[in-house]
């Protein structure tokens, strides 16, 4: 290739130029700019004083602008490229992202509303661990069996798997305020008939009443507690608050038919509690609405949803179908299944257990479920605060642990006074686990299937509820068969040596003579 065919293809400038540059002006593309003071004209300016930072120092100290420059009012131009990177919106701090998450006191209405699914859960601690203290009276009034007896927490635990499947689609329909109306009323109803003194069988259908209420209001106020700031003390306050209602059912219910009172006068103040969280739930959530619940979740989950609602409209049995094919949903439920059985069967046998094999006295023993109660919301008051120190998750497994070594305990010790011990320090370890769970739940599980997910989890720990007592029940009737069976062949026995010895006397006697 020719010197003068290579030179054609560079553009050789002297070393002066190279030195001293020509001004770089800014290029149109040919397009009209909109506005002067949207885009600006930059002047012919040199690119060492640009990047120097002179031209900003002159006008700054001058007082005027650049020649030809019309910017933005309000702007700068960056004195380094460091200034230049950093000159985008600066990234929202972690206190002020916290505050956009709904806590107690903001917005302000969230403390009546706390306050209102306390009320709820008391209420329903009453309902469920009164009945343990007159089970004793209630077989006695029917004549009746365990096993027989144990119908009525079948009777409430369908109640739940029921409602598991409804709770979401009339949320949806009725709002949040009108549904735990809902609730109350139909457990409302379930107390007046208990009031009656009907026959056995509608006092199982009171008791399916009962649990299909109380698990749609524990639905909503758990899924509604959990996102509250802070969900695990809130939570803890909320299942203390049924603890409460724990502790004073038994007391009241032992008096009450102690003294020779109906056992069913006693839901006289349940009735009386229901009208009262009727009202309390209108008052309070009345003007809740679901879409002021998107503060709850971050910015990129909530533009995700918002996305995900423009795109489909998920049905409610969609949102049922989603929540059991996720792993929190169905280990949830096994776990939830055997700790509510566990908690039901010793509120509701406990007392019939210390009567016929610790020989307690009736009208004394029916207050050991009141320290089991006690001990459960001690716990959820107190013992829920070391969770988020020590983890949820590691919390939950120390305190099962715990809770099968005071089970063990309260089984093989032959002593009345331990075993109550026992059963009270039983009830503090088991305070903790169920909202404690209940947070790591709703953590691990999406958003718009919570309501329904939990619901479902709470249906399935009230089938255990309803499983393991009335399994206790019937292997109660069949150890109380086998115990009568025993003393009556023991009575043969004894019949028969006295009878041969009555024999042999004669025979002795005869020989004599």
């Amino acid at each position: 290739m020719s010197s003068s065919a290579f030179h054609s293809l560079f553009d050789i400038q002297p070393a002066s130029n190279v030195a001293s540059p020509l001004p770089t002006h800014q290029k149109n593309n040919g397009k009209a700019p909109q506005s002067m003071d949207d885009i600006g004209v930059l002047p012919d300016v040199e690119l060492e004083d640009l990047a120097s930072g002179k031209i900003y120092e002159d006008s700054k100290v001058s007082g005027t602008q650049t020649p030809g420059y019309h910017g933005p009012a309000g702007t700068q131009t960056p004195k380094t490229p460091n200034e230049l990177e950093m000159s985008r919106p600066p990234t929202p701090k972690r206190d002020e992202a916290v505050g956009l998450i709904r806590t107690w006191n903001n917005p302000p209405m969230t403390k009546w509303r706390i306050l209102c699914c306390c009320l709820a859960y008391f209420s329903n601690g009453i309902n469920d661990s009164v009945v343990g203290a007159l089970i004793p009276y209630i077989e006695s009034h029917y004549h009746i069996s365990y096993s027989i007896m144990s119908l009525v927490f079948v009777g409430n635990a369908v109640g739940f798997i029921t409602a598991a499947f409804f709770t979401n689609i009339i949320l949806g329909k009725l709002g949040r305020a009108k549904t735990l109306i809902l609730a109350d009323l139909i457990q409302l109803s379930a107390n007046i008939i208990l009031v009656c003194t009907p026959p056995y069988p509608l006092v199982v259908i009171s008791f399916f009443l009962m649990g299909y209420g109380a698990a749609t209001n524990l639905a909503l106020n758990n899924v509604y507690c959990a996102h509250t700031h802070p969900s695990s003390v809130i939570l803890g306050l909320a299942h203390g608050s049924y603890g409460v209602g724990g502790i004073v059912a038994p007391i009241i219910g032992t008096a009450i038919v102690s003294s020779g009172v109906l056992w069913s006068r006693f839901y006289f103040l349940s009735v009386g509690l229901r009208l009262c969280c009727i009202a309390f739930a209108a008052f309070a959530f009345w003007s809740y609405t679901e879409e002021s619940e998107p503060n709850l979740i971050t910015a990129l989950e909530a533009t995700a949803s918002r996305q995900t609602a423009a795109e489909e409209v998920v049905s409610k049995l969609k949102d049922l179908k989603l929540a059991l094919k996720n792993k929190v949903t169905i280990f949830g439920a096994l776990f939830i299944f055997a700790y509510q059985g566990a908690e039901v069967s010793i509120s509701g046998w406990v007392i019939s257990y210390l009567i016929k094999y610790r020989d307690g006295d009736p009208a004394k023993v029916g207050y050991v479920t009141a320290g089991f109660w006690g001990g459960i919301t001690l716990g959820r008051f107190v013992l829920t605060h070391a969770a988020p120190k020590i983890g949820e998750k590691n919390y939950v497994v120390i305190l099962t642990l715990g809770t099968i070594v005071l089970q063990l305990l309260a089984w093989l010790t032959p002593n009345l006074i331990g075993n109550a011990v026992a059963v009270s320090l039983l009830g503090l370890l088991l305070g903790p686990v169920y909202p404690c769970a209940q947070t790591i739940f709703s953590r691990l599980m999406p958003r718009h299937v919570q309501t329904t997910a939990i619901g479902f989890i709470g249906g399935a720990g009230s089938s255990g509820g309803a499983v393991a007592p009335f399994t206790t029940g019937i292997l109660a009737q069949a150890a109380e068969s086998t115990r009568d069976q025993n003393n009556l062949s023991d009575m043969r026995h004894v019949g028969n040596f006295n009878a041969a010895r009555e024999i042999k006397s004669c025979f002795d006697y005869c020989g004599g003579r």
